[in-house]
C-alpha cells in the first residue's frame, strides 16, 4: 500500500509539477487513509488491500473524519486527495472501480480572507526598523517585498542572489507548478532589499557559496516556519488590533489593496500567480465600496 502512495506522489512531483509541501500534505492525508484502511482490515481479519476499499468504506471514512472534529474544509481537502489517488490507481490498473467516483464533497463556505489596511501594512513594515540590527533590515526588506509583491511567503523564502531587480524594480519568483512570473515592486521595497544586500546579508552569511536571498542566523535559508515566528512578533509589537496576522495576510492586503486602487482582476490574477480567476475573484467582496464610489463618479445618472 506504501508502495501505491510512494508511485501516486512521484506522479504528482514529475508529471504534475507539484511543490515539495504539497506532496507533503498529500502524503500526511493518504497515510492517513491507508490507517483507516487498516484499521477496518484487522476489525474483519483481513489483509488491507486498495481494492477491498470500496464505496462504503470511504464513505465511513468520511464520518469519521466528521467525528473527530475535522473542519469542512480539512475534510474536503483529505476527500479530495483521496479522489485523486484512487482517480490513479484506477488509471494504472491497480485497482478495478474507484471508490471514490459520485461520491460527494463537503461542501466549504467560502471565507472572505483577512487583510490589513494600508496604514496597518505601514505600522507592520516600520517594527523592524527599531531594532537596527542585521535581523531587522532583513526582516523589512521581506515585509516590504511581501507587500509590494503579493507573493506567497514559499516564494519569499525561495528567492536566490539576483531574483530581485533592485534598478528596474522587479521580482522574479517561481509559484505553483514551478511556473515563473515576474512582478513590479515599488522604490521603497527595492530600497529596503538593497539595505539588506549592503549591510545585513554579509554579516548573516556563513558561506560564500549560499546563494538563499533572506538568510538566518545560521547562514542558512530561512525557513517558512522561521518567517511565520517573525511575522507573529512584529505583529504582536505592532498591536493591529483584533485581526490575526498570518503570512497570507500580507498577500491578501496586497491584492485588496491593488483593487480599491483601480487595478483589474486580470492583472491581480497574475500578480499573485493564480492559475483560475476563479481563485482572484473571491477578492471582488472586499472592493465593492471602491466599485460603488466609481460608479457615482463615472455614470452620468448616478449622482
Amino acid at each position: 500500500m506504501k508502495e501505491s502512495i510512494d508511485n501516486f506522489l512521484n506522479y504528482l512531483k514529475v508529471e504534475k509539477g507539484f511543490s515539495g509541501n504539497t506532496l507533503s500534505a498529500y502524503r500526511n492525508d493518504l497515510q492517513q487513509l491507508s490507517g483507516f484502511l487498516e484499521e477496518e482490515a484487522g476489525k474483519r481479519g483481513s489483509m488491507p488491500s486498495w481494492s477491498n476499499f470500496g464505496k462504503q468504506g470511504m464513505l465511513r471514512y468520511q464520518l469519521g473524519l466528521k467525528e473527530r472534529n475535522y473542519s469542512p474544509a480539512t475534510i474536503a481537502r483529505k476527500v479530495a486527495a483521496a479522489k485523486s489517488f484512487f482517480s490513479f490507481l484506477t488509471s494504472e490498473g491497480v485497482i478495478k472501480e474507484n471508490p471514490t467516483e459520485n461520491v460527494a464533497s463537503p461542501k466549504v463556505a467560502k471565507s472572505l480572507p483577512k487583510y490589513l489596511s494600508v496604514k496597518q501594512v505601514q505600522q507592520l513594515i516600520d517594527q523592524p526598523s527599531r531594532l537596527n540590527t542585521h535581523e531587522g533590515k532583513r526582516d523589512k526588506a521581506m515585509l516590504a517585498l511581501l507587500w509590494a509583491s503579493g507573493m506567497r511567503v514559499s516564494e519569499l523564502v525561495s528567492l536566490n542572489l539576483g531574483d530581485v531587480d533592485k534598478e528596474n524594480g522587479y521580482v522574479r519568483c517561481f509559484g505553483k507548478g514551478h511556473k515563473e512570473r515576474l512582478v513590479p515592486i515599488y522604490p521603497e521595497a527595492a530600497h529596503a532589499v538593497e539595505e539588506y544586500l549592503k549591510e545585513a546579508r554579509p554579516h548573516l552569511a556563513h558561506n560564500s557559496n549560499e546563494r538563499a536571498l533572506f538568510l538566518n542566523r545560521r547562514g542558512e535559508r530561512l525557513t517558512r516556519q522561521g518567517f511565520w515566528q517573525i511575522l507573529k512578533d512584529y505583529a504582536k509589537k505592532a498591536e493591529l488590533g483584533s485581526v490575526t496576522v498570518t503570512p497570507h495576510t500580507l498577500r491578501h492586503s496586497f491584492a485588496t489593496h491593488m483593487l480599491s486602487g483601480g487595478a483589474d482582476l486580470r492583472s491581480v490574477q497574475e500578480l499573485l500567480g493564480h492559475a483560475n480567476i476563479s481563485t482572484t475573484q473571491v477578492y471582488t467582496h472586499l472592493t465593492s465600496d471602491h466599485v460603488r464610489r466609481t460608479y457615482k463618479k463615472s455614470h452620468p445618472r448616478a449622482e
